[in-house]
């Protein structure tokens, strides 16, 4: 693809890379573009969780080398690093939804925290590993309800499991740098985004997917908190960051170690009901939207990320805005509906994003 100003290209050509998570909606994202960049690719995920998903649609596999497995096996964590041997290992598999974890907490904890241990255990067992990036979200700070961006020094925390369980996977992230990594030379560091956007997105309870559906069938859209008020990105955002972090970790070892944040502008935390109008905008003769008065388990009103730390050490900062961002949702979904090459459709956009245009 040539320099393109995010990623280097000459870096991870012919790069061993696992990807846990790959065949998730970001893991897919993230998978692809480190095939355009020539990386030797190697996945370890469950099936795709959804009916359509990204992973199949776009043809993922076709690129990559494709392990189905489940990061709550240390047997099978460890067997796929030893086969695969990789430089870089990108942990993205996760349980990431707030409201399953309510339904299923412990079978959050056991993959969100006991996998974590798992692929982190399994990389100091394989000595090929040189650089390790555990992606977690942010919601593993303590929200107070500040207006203010959480900083990545700031205290974590977490009110429901998802979001304690991710905290969680940050402490060990950070138990394991300190005691085995950092003086065996293997540069370790976690990336905290969330409220990732993108096209392709088919999960359950999540916004975008949700007005997506409910556009798509021309029913009214149901929306359970309209004031809160969240950092939404495209997914090629926090993507990029994370690769932007492995070249660097890969340089500069245990200098750039430990957390980062990932997140959008200031002013493109915005509220859901703005989210939804805009989302609307694309859609002539929609049913508007109506909120979802029925019971739901607690979720933050307010939640933004400071960015600067990426910004001046990574030197990594957003490239769409969040208008931009959507406007390529409703392109990539309506081509989708069309009958469109989604493989292509969605190369399109990397490299869009990629150089720095629309």
């Amino acid at each position: 693809m040539g320099d393109d100003g995010v990623v280097d290209p000459g870096f991870w050509a012919g790069k061993r890379v696992l990807v846990t998570g790959h065949t998730g909606f970001k893991g897919s994202w993230l998978s692809l573009w480190l095939q355009l960049l020539g990386a030797d690719v190697h996945g370890l995920a469950l099936e795709p969780h959804t009916t359509p998903a990204l992973f199949t649609e776009a043809g993922i596999a076709e690129g990559m080398h494709s392990v189905v497995g489940d990061i709550r096996s240390y047997e099978v964590v460890l067997a796929a690093l030893r086969a695969v041997r990789p430089e870089v290992v990108l942990h993205l598999a996760a349980q990431a939804q707030v409201r399953e974890s309510y339904a299923s907490p412990v079978g959050t904890y056991a993959t969100n925290v006991m996998g974590s241990v798992h692929v982190l255990e399994a990389a100091r067992q394989t000595p090929s590993v040189r650089v390790l990036v555990n992606v977690t979200t942010d919601k593993v700070y303590e929200n107070t309800g500040s207006a203010r961006g959480y900083r990545e020094d700031e205290p974590l925390g977490g009110f429901d499991p998802y979001s304690s369980s991710k905290g969680a996977s940050e402490l060990v992230t950070s138990a394991y740098r300190r005691s085995f990594f950092s003086d065996a030379g293997v540069a370790v560091a976690s990336a905290r985004a969330g409220n990732v956007i993108g096209g392709g997105d088919w999960a359950s309870d999540r916004l975008v997917p949700d007005i997506l559906r409910a556009l798509q069938a021309n029913v009214p859209v149901h929306i359970r908190n309209p004031d809160a008020v969240r950092p939404w990105q495209h997914v090629l955002e926090p993507v990029s960051g994370y690769l932007r972090l492995a070249e660097r970790l890969s340089l500069d070892g245990e200098a750039v170690a430990g957390p980062w944040n990932f997140g959008p502008l200031d002013a493109d935390a915005k509220p859901v009901s703005w989210i939804v109008e805009q989302m609307l905008r694309h859609w002539p003769g929609n049913q508007g939207w109506r909120v979802d008065s029925g019971p739901h388990p607690h979720e933050a009103a307010y939640l933004r990320l400071d960015i600067s730390k990426a910004r001046t050490g990574l030197g990594w900062q957003p490239r769409w805005t969040l208008e931009q961002a959507l406007e390529k949702i409703a392109a990539w979904h309506r081509g989708w509906h069309a009958g469109q090459d989604v493989r292509a459709l969605t190369i399109e956009q990397i490299r869009a994003y990629a150089s720095g245009g629309l």
